[in-house]
C-alpha cells in the first residue's frame, strides 16, 4: 500500500487505548499540560542541541484521521466507535511552547510544553518524541563535529547509512549542527541545503586509466571540481588530478582522501600540490569520520570534512533519550493541580515550568533556571528578577501553527541561533570528554 499523507499513526497504539478509555472515564477533556524533556545528558553530552521542531510543526499540519485511517482502525477493532467518532473530527486545538530551534538544552529543560484537553495531547506523544529524539541527537553530534572542526566545513554524506527517511531528516538536523551541506538530494530539495557530491570510486574504476576518469568528470563538472585520488596510488592520482584540470585550463578545485593515515596522508599530499604549484587547491577527507577523529586531524591541513556512519546515528547516542510527562491537569473539582511520578530514578517534577538562562559578568551561561509557577507572569517576573534570559516560545496558538516557524528560513534561523546558543556556553562545554552538563539546572518554585 503506498504510504499515507497523515501522520496521525506515527503513533503506538496505547495512545488510542488511553484515549478511547479516557473518553468513557470522562477525564478525556479534562485540561492538563505535558512538557517534553530528558531527565540527564548521556556521558558524553555536555549540552543537547534542540533540533526537529519545524518537523513536528510540519508533521501537525497533516495530524489528521483520514477515511482510510479510520476504516483501518475499525476493521481491526483498535478502538471503538465513539473513539473512531472523537477522531474523525480531530485538529489539535491547543498551545504548544518549545525552545527555539537551535538552543542548546540540559538536564530538565522543557524543550517543549504542550497545553490542551488529555486526548488531544495524549496523542501527541509519539510523533513528538519520534522526532526530536532522533533530531536532537544528530544535531548534538553535529554540533560536536563542528566545534571540532575549528571552523573548517562539515558535510553530510550519510545518507547510505541510514534508513532512507531518516537521512532526510539527519541532512536538516546536521545544518542545525552547524553543518554546510548534504549529499542527499531529496533534504537538499525539501529543506533548501546546498547539495554537494562529485563522484565515487567506482567511476574511476570503470575508466581505462585515472587520467581518463578525470578528464570525463573534469569536462562535465569543470576545473573547480573535487576528484579523489585515492583508487590506486595516492601520490600518482593527484599529479594526474592536477594535471587533468590544468589541460582543461583550470587549477583544480580540490582532491579528496578516503582511506589511510589521513594526517600523513594529508601533509604530503599538501607538499605535493604546493610544489606542484596548486597552492589553491583543497583537500577534503572522508572515512568513517567522527567528532574525536576530526579533532585528530586538526593540526593536518585539511580544508574540510565529509561525514557519513556516525552522524547520521548520533555518534554513539542514536537517540536523545527525551521523555513526555504530564505535570499538571485538571481535577474533578475544575481547578489545575500538578501531578508528579514518584517512580526511583523516573521521577518527575511537578508544575509547569519556565524556561530561562542566566549570563554571567564574563558573558558566558552559568546556570539553566527551570521556574515552576502558576501564571506566566509570576514565572516572567521571576525570570527577569533572577536576570535569566527567557528560552521558550509560542509555535501553536490554539490549534494555530506559527508559519515562520518550518521552512527553509527557519532551519537557517535555527543554525544561526545554535552558534550564538553555542558560543554562549563556558568553555567546558565545548570538551569531548565524559562530563557533567556545561551548566547546572536549578528549579526555583515561585508560590
Amino acid at each position: 500500500m503506498p504510504a499515507s499523507y497523515s501522520t496521525s499513526l506515527l503513533t503506538d497504539m496505547y495512545e488510542l487505548t488511553m484515549l478511547d478509555a479516557a473518553l468513557r472515564s470522562g477525564a478525556a477533556q479534562r485540561r492538563c499540560v505535558f512538557e517534553l524533556f530528558g531527565r540527564r545528558l548521556p556521558a558524553t553530552r555536555r549540552f543537547g542541541v534542540v533540533a526537529g521542531t519545524g518537523r513536528i510543526l510540519e508533521a501537525l499540519e497533516r495530524f489528521t484521521f483520514e477515511a482510510e485511517e479510520i476504516q483501518w482502525l475499525r476493521e481491526r477493532g483498535v478502538v471503538s466507535e465513539h473513539a473512531l467518532e472523537y477522531l474523525e473530527n480531530f485538529r489539535f486545538s491547543g498551545n504548544i511552547w518549545g525552545y527555539a530551534e537551535g538552543e542548546c538544552y540540559f538536564p530538565g529543560s522543557p524543550l517543549l510544553t504542550v497545553e490542551g484537553t488529555f486526548a488531544e495531547c495524549t496523542l501527541m506523544e509519539t510523533l513528538l518524541l519520534s522526532i526530536l529524539n532522533h533530531d536532537c541527537a544528530v544535531a548534538s553530534a553535529a554540533s560536536r563535529m563542528t566545534i571540532a572542526a575549528h571552523g573548517r566545513p562539515c558535510m553530510d554524506m550519510g545518507a547510505r547509512r541510514a534508513h532512507e527517511r531518516a537521512a532526510v531528516s539527519a541532512a536538516r538536523a546536521a545544518i542545525i549542527g552547524g553543518f554546510a551541506g548534504t549529499s542527499n538530494l531529496e533534504a537538499a530539495k525539501r529543506y533548501g541545503i546546498k547539495a554537494i557530491g562529485t563522484a565515487a570510486h567506482a567511476f574511476t574504476l570503470i575508466h581505462d586509466s585515472e587520467e581518463q576518469a578525470f578528464a570525463a568528470q573534469i569536462a562535465l563538472l569543470g576545473t573547480g571540481t573535487t576528484l579523489l585520488v585515492d583508487t590506486y596510488d595516492v601520490t600518482q592520482g593527484v599529479k594526474n588530478a592536477v594535471e587533468a584540470a590544468r589541460a582543461a585550463g583550470g587549477e583544480l578545485g580540490a582532491v579528496r582522501l578516503d582511506s589511510g593515515d589521513l594526517v600523513a596522508q594529508a601533509f604530503t599530499v599538501r607538499g605535493q600540490l604546493d610544489a606542484m604549484g596548486a597552492t589553491s587547491t583543497k583537500i577534503t577527507v572522508t572515512n568513517d569520520l567522527d567528532e574525536y577523529a576530526i579533532a585528530a586531524l586538526g593540526a593536518a591541513p585539511i580544508d574540510s570534512y565529509g561525514v557519513g556512519t556516525k552522524l547520521v546515528t548520533g555518534s554513539g547516542v542514536p537517540t536523545a533519550a527525551l521523555v513526555y510527562k504530564v505535570v499538571i491537569r485538571e481535577g474533578s473539582d475544575g481547578k489545575m493541580w500538578p501531578v508528579a511520578k514518584k517512580s526511583e530514578s523516573k521521577s518527575t517534577v511537578g508544575g509547569r515550568k519556565w524556561a530561562g538562562r542566566v549570563v554571567d559578568e564574563s558573558g558566558y551561561a552559568s546556570e539553566e533556571v527551570l521556574v515552576v509557577a502558576d501564571t506566566d507572569e509570576a514565572a516572567q517576573a521571576e525570570l527577569h528578577r533572577i536576570g535569566a534570559r527567557p528560552l521558550q516560545v509560542q509555535l501553536v496558538k490554539d490549534g494555530v501553527i506559527d508559519p515562520d516557524a518550518w521552512g527553509p528560513q527557519a532551519l537557517l534561523r535555527a543554525q544561526e541561533h545554535h552558534i550564538r546558543s553555542r558560543n554562549e556556553l563556558p568553555y567546558q562545554a565545548w570538551r569531548l570528554s565524559e562530563g557533567d552538563a556545561a551548566i547546572p539546572t536549578r528549579y526555583v518554585t515561585v508560590s
